[in-house]
């Protein structure tokens, strides 16, 4: 614990020098090192060895610790012996730790639970074959693996009995994964969320295109400037988007052709204060075309994440996370993010066994 504080302090950087990256940085590197420690090594649906579940629980209760001394004072009326009413202000958690962090704590708190709910399973694993894992991450959690053998060698395959498992096992399974899936998309939310609230770093804002146009490519371009009723799932489905890289290229572009659009709109409505708040209350800016491209680009990503719900953070996620300054963020951006993570891996092992036992009971019959 003294080397992980003196880290905190040092900003990573170990000569003392003062060119260490900022306290948020350094803390959302810690909670990643920290899942990367305990989870990285996880490759099985079963509960956590009790020494990593302790190292957990207890660096992650320290690292969360911070949380406590970032507050906001709200006013509180308070009543005097002589009933004088007396407004005073007294502090609390800062509204999005006040909100999240106890919820994440809960998500956590579900996913050791799932986990130890395997303690006794009638699968078991051999250690060599391949499933999906840390490493290797599908789109959709409903993809089927049909070639095993093609994926990683050295992670291990779930094994079920010659006569597949009991109708007790499978159903305690099927419950199972519906609730890692929910932690994840309750995990995966909030991370969105907190990301949003980031401020877009100025690095970011200097490396969009002068053209929307040319980032997106022609072809999407008119598709989204020419069409009545844009429909970003026929877009989607045009492009016929053969992997997730291919996906989250395309993110990345849509994304920077957004604020890029976004930006050039801000731009041209640039008048006093009194007449942009004005026209923002106006119907003025529907018709604009830039804002029209900006929110039919918001709609493409939205849908182009919601295909692909696994997909890696976009680099303008990446920057804000690189560049965040706010300590109280990177606690809920880093924590959020690797139970997002360990929730779809949850997922995946549980997938795993099913259809290892689906496989062997249509061989029994």
């Amino acid at each position: 614990m003294k080397e992980r504080f003196s880290k905190l302090l040092l900003g990573e950087d170990m000569s003392g020098s003062g060119k260490g990256v900022c306290t948020a940085v350094t803390i959302s590197n810690s909670v990643t090192n920290l899942y990367a420690t305990v989870f990285g090594q996880s490759l099985r649906l079963e509960p956590l060895k009790p020494e990593k579940k302790l190292m957990w629980k207890r660096e992650m209760d320290c690292l969360l610790s911070i949380c406590d001394y970032i507050v906001e004072f709200i006013p509180k009326t308070q009543i005097l012996r002589d009933g004088t009413a007396l407004e005073v202000m007294e502090s609390r958690p800062r509204s999005d730790i006040y909100i999240n962090l106890p919820a994440l704590r809960k998500l956590d708190a579900m996913l050791m639970e799932v986990l130890d709910s395997f303690q006794d399973a009638e699968f078991w694993y051999a250690e060599q074959g391949s499933m999906s894992s840390n490493s290797t991450r599908s789109g959709s959690f409903r993809r089927v693996i049909t070639q095993r053998k093609e994926e990683k060698w050295w992670v291990p395959v779930p094994c079920v009995p010659s006569n597949g498992l009991s109708e007790e096992s499978r159903k305690h399974l099927r419950h199972k994964r519906d609730c890692a899936y929910q932690i994840h998309k309750a995990s995966m939310a909030i991370n969105s969320s907190i990301l949003a609230e980031m401020e877009i770093p100025d690095t970011y804002i200097a490396s969009l295109p002068k053209s929307g146009r040319a980032s997106l490519g022609d072809t999407i371009y008119r598709n989204m400037y020419t069409a009545d009723k844009f429909s970003p799932g026929n877009l989607l489905d045009c492009l016929n988007l053969a992997s997730e890289h291919e996906a989250l290229e395309l993110a990345d572009r849509v994304e920077a052709s957004m604020y890029t659009w976004r930006r050039k709109a801000c731009l041209s409505h640039s008048k006093s204060s009194w007449n942009m708040v004005k026209d923002l209350m106006s119907d003025n800016d529907r018709t604009d075309k830039n804002h029209i491209l900006a929110e039919r680009a918001e709609t493409l990503l939205f849908c182009l994440k919601q295909r692909y719900p696994e997909l890696s953070q976009t680099s303008l996620d990446t920057c804000k996370i690189q560049y965040n300054q706010d300590v109280g963020q990177a606690i809920l951006e880093s924590y959020s993010r690797v139970l997002e993570g360990l929730a779809f891996n949850i997922v995946a092992w549980i997938e795993d066994v099913l259809c290892e036992d689906k496989l062997v009971r249509s061989q029994e019959q």
